[in-house]
């Protein structure tokens, strides 16, 4: 039966349902100060995206998410989380085709870095790419390339959807959003910030399989809940997990909400019980998977803790709300544009 448009909703308290423990990098300050003015050197953004970029505090987020790295690693994950919101703000506002243009410079200039086609957003990435591959391992680069063109595909999918008005159902979508998310990418970043190269038998690992989907599951339904109104806002809603369950389960908005708090609470159980039957592979390997589990939860619990920590989900009510719970709906609005970044430095 259709449900009345409702103007408010209470979040499902994950807080609460989280027992991992929180942590904030050391070296936040500098290398947020450092990447943020990296970022805006190009001049990408208008005014208004600019303003809505540092409300966000990216950097922040990687200071709760990679709370272990030391200061090169903390500064390249910082700028690595910039560089996604730009490639993920810009793909927003495009269409299939022109998100799939726009993605294929960003992995061009990833795996070549001779490649450049004189744009912003190539120089934004060869910078990265410098950083990054000077530490990475072997394996960690490979899965990391093969990661960014998963991660691109699916943003030209989700760019499809959003031109054809389409939703998916529920599996569908779980898959989708756990690559356009980019959280796979963010994952990636866990062995160059450990200083560690881990097998590919470890990631082929059923039980190793289940602790990682569980962690990015973790993040990505939280994500959508709390991410919920802004992008409602926005005119961008077929890309949540919230308006996928409210069209598969034929359910109100309130009801889908209650529904990502109870397989929030499954998911965290999932991860937690299936640590400890990890298999052994044994000596300094299973040191480094249980470095790479520890690495899993930090970025579940920093991405609960910084969602209230500063305005981009919850406005200047964030912390209010991180009390209260009380969502109200903002009215729908035009999209804030972004200049292109595949224009010329």
């Amino acid at each position: 039966m259709p449900f009345p448009h409702q103007r408010q909703f209470v979040l499902p308290d994950l807080l609460s349902a989280c027992p991992l423990r929180g942590a904030t990098n050391p070296h936040y300050q500098k290398a947020a100060r450092e990447s943020s003015a990296w970022i805006n050197s190009y001049n990408i953004f208008s005014p208004k995206k600019r303003a809505f970029f540092e409300r966000g505090y990216n950097e922040l987020l990687v200071a709760h998410t990679y709370p272990y790295a030391d200061y090169e690693q903390f500064r390249t994950c910082c700028d690595f989380v910039n560089l996604l919101f730009v490639v993920d703000e810009v793909s927003d506002d495009q269409n299939g085709q022109d998100a799939r243009a726009t993605g294929e410079i960003f992995l061009r200039a990833m795996a070549d870095e001779h490649f450049d086609d004189g744009s912003k957003l190539c120089g934004i990435t060869h910078d990265f790419r410098r950083r990054y591959m000077r530490l990475a391992g072997p394996n960690t680069a490979r899965r990391f390339l093969v990661h960014c063109r998963d991660y691109i595909d699916a943003v030209s999918r989700e760019a499809e959807l959003r031109e054809s008005g389409d939703v998916l159902d529920v599996a569908s979508f779980t898959d989708l959003r756990r690559e356009n998310s980019a959280i796979r990418l963010c994952f990636a970043l866990f062995e160059y910030t450990l200083g560690i190269d881990l097998p590919q038998c470890v990631f082929e690992d059923p039980v190793f399989e289940s602790v990682y989907w569980a962690a990015a599951d973790l993040v990505c339904w939280a994500n959508d809940v709390y991410s919920y109104n802004m992008e409602q806002q926005k005119g961008h809603t077929g890309n949540n997990i919230v308006t996928v369950l409210m069209r598969s389960k034929g359910c109100s908005l309130q009801s889908a909400a209650d529904y990502v708090g109870v397989y929030f609470n499954e998911l965290m159980t999932r991860f937690i019980e299936n640590r400890r039957i990890l298999p052994l592979w044994g000596g300094s390997l299973d040191v480094d998977v249980n470095s790479y589990c520890e690495a899993l939860g930090h970025w579940v619990r920093g991405n609960l803790d910084w969602s209230f920590e500063t305005q981009r989900y919850f406005g200047a009510e964030h912390l209010t709300i991180r009390k209260t719970r009380l969502v109200t709906l903002y009215p729908t609005r035009q999209r804030i544009q972004i200049h292109d970044c595949r224009s010329r430095k």
